[in-house]
């Protein structure tokens, strides 16, 4: 079984199958619409993948830049981009600790299930990372701009857990000043076969076990919305 990092590499189509299927009830906007005004914002979408909130964001914002690390998962967000009319789009790889653009040049930063990779992945370092991506976010945007995260509380859960494997990540995020709040981005399947094999493919055996005991087409999933004022 391929590992998430192994799946950003190279299964963008089957990554962007699961994606289409969540936050159904349209919490994400609802999130970011009570957060910030979207008028008017030059926003940059980091660990974009296969546009998740690229092309959520596009519609209502002057701007977006997204960013990955992963030219598989950005080939599907530019795929999805070409078919829409919007022009007020880039697309780029890069790493989020040292983005190609210009100081002082967005006022909104949004990420998705993604800078959390940086305590996952670097952990004898994790800390000095977070920081050099937090530096490069103060370098990249304007005074009084919004950074804004969403991060995973538990899917397959009805109710919020802090995962183990980001708890000094969520201490983190306290610690430099984020404000938080959660809420749904439950998955909306369209059998419990597709429930089932998509779950698998990316969460692993345990949860697609879980799917097919609670034959949930509806797959439940909290998530942490934290936001930072620059």
């Amino acid at each position: 079984m391929p590992t998430q990092a192994e799946i950003y590499k190279t299964e963008g189509d089957k990554y962007e199958a699961l994606i289409a299927r969540e936050d159904y009830q349209g919490n994400i906007l609802k999130a970011l619409t009570e957060i910030t005004d979207l008028e008017n914002r030059l926003v940059l979408d980091l660990g974009a993948g296969t546009g998740r909130l690229t092309c959520l964001l596009a519609p209502h914002v002057d701007s977006i830049h997204a960013f990955d690390i992963s030219e598989e998962m950005l080939r599907v967000c530019r795929k999805k981009l070409s078919k829409t009319n919007l022009s007020n789009w880039k697309i780029d790889v890069a790493d989020h600790r040292q983005l190609p653009i210009d100081d002082n040049s967005a006022n909104l930063v949004v990420s998705g299930w993604s800078v959390s990779y940086l305590a996952v992945w670097y952990k004898e370092t994790w800390r000095a990372e977070l920081e050099k991506w937090l530096t490069e976010m103060k370098r990249v945007l304007a005074q009084n701009s919004t950074i804004v995260l969403f991060e995973s509380l538990g899917t397959g859960n009805d109710l919020p857990v802090k995962l183990e494997h980001l708890k000094e990540f969520y201490i983190w995020l306290d610690e430099v000043g984020f404000q938080n709040k959660i809420i749904r981005t439950d998955y909306k399947f369209e059998s419990i076969q597709e429930a089932e094999e998509l779950s698998r493919f990316f969460f692993g055996d345990e949860l697609g076990d879980k799917v097919v005991k609670n034959n949930w087409v509806i797959l439940p999933e909290c998530t942490g919305v934290w936001w930072l004022k620059t």
